[in-house]
């Protein structure tokens, strides 16, 4: 690709993440996670692009178990591991040589977006937060997938977890299941949105190394997390991306969480949970970078309120 990036990694538990890193010049940096089971590259590269040639540094990482990141078993979802990996992102990020850690931002789609709401509402050093169709009620998007789901097929995908869970205590390698597949297939996402996402993400089929998969266990997890229940006590400036016709992460609890957080703004775009990656991609990273300019790069640093109550 055109764009000067450099990978680097940073020790997260016991393993190394992986990340992109592109410095840049105004001392702001975007701290990127792809999807649910996404990779950085299909996940963060077509909004890390315009973030950099804004003048914005970005880095961008793989959740452990995933990717080019460490971690054993591959391919499972761990909702604590994954809040560890964004504690551990943002203090590597504010040692970078070009970043202004008072100028930290955090950036994710769906579930990361739920991590990024978590992120801002309990650490320090976030100057702001984007959270693009965000994953921000579990009980909610579960509710709503069983909808778009029958029920035999929900009777086997739930016992597959329930295996998976199972041979995990033991040590045994994850049961995986693909990430999307049409209602009545054993698949993490049924929803009719959810087909969009091997085209959103890799519409050419460049991304050859990305795993289309997850074990199946994670689904236990991500359904009990809601983390637009923090929203009230994320202090900094917060964008909330909000998609009309969301129905796999749902429109209403991310309006609901930009009416709860102080210092929210709410963006609602047509289309469905990938619209910011589709028809809706040139009006979803204007309105990212215009809250960027607004609150950050047309600012000083003493002007920049931190969120979160908890420590590092």
């Amino acid at each position: 690709m055109s764009v000067a990036r450099k990978k680097l990694h940073f020790t997260s538990g016991r393993d190394e993440c992986a990340a992109w890193h592109y410095p840049g010049t105004n001392g702001c940096c975007v701290i990127m996670a792809g999807p649910i089971a996404v990779t950085k590259e299909p996940g963060t590269d077509i909004f890390a692009k315009r973030f950099h040639a804004a003048g914005l540094s970005v880095l961008a990482f793989d959740y452990r178990h995933l990717g080019e990141s460490g971690g054993m078993p591959r391919q499972v979802v761990r909702i604590a591991e994954q809040l560890d990996d964004w504690r551990a992102a943002i203090e590597f990020a504010s040692g970078l040589p070009e970043v202004d850690p008072g100028k930290l931002v955090l950036w994710g789609h769906s579930l990361s977006a739920g991590h990024v709401l978590h992120s801002a509402a309990h650490l320090p050093g976030v100057a702001a937060a984007i959270a693009q169709s965000p994953h921000a009620d579990g009980l909610a998007i579960s509710r709503n997938a069983s909808r778009h789901q029958k029920p035999l097929s929900m009777l086997r995908f739930t016992g597959r977890a329930l295996l998976d869970a199972a041979v995990g205590l033991v040590g045994k390698p994850p049961l995986l299941v693909p990430l999307v597949g049409a209602p009545g297939s054993v698949a993490a996402l049924t929803t009719p949105d959810a087909a969009d996402m091997p085209h959103a993400l890799d519409p050419d089929g460049r991304y050859r190394d990305w795993q289309q998969t997850v074990a199946a266990r994670s689904a236990l997890r991500t359904g009990f997390y809601s983390p637009g229940r923090h929203a009230a006590r994320v202090r900094c400036p917060l964008l909330v991306i909000a998609c009309d016709d969301d129905q796999s992460a749902l429109a209403e609890p991310a309006v609901r969480v930009a009416r709860r957080a102080p210092q929210a703004e709410l963006v609602r775009l047509p289309g469905g949970h990938y619209a910011p990656y589709l028809s809706a991609h040139a009006e979803a990273v204007e309105a990212e970078l215009s809250f960027l300019r607004r609150h950050l790069l047309d600012l000083g640093s003493a002007e920049t309120q931190g969120c979160g109550s908890g420590g590092i």
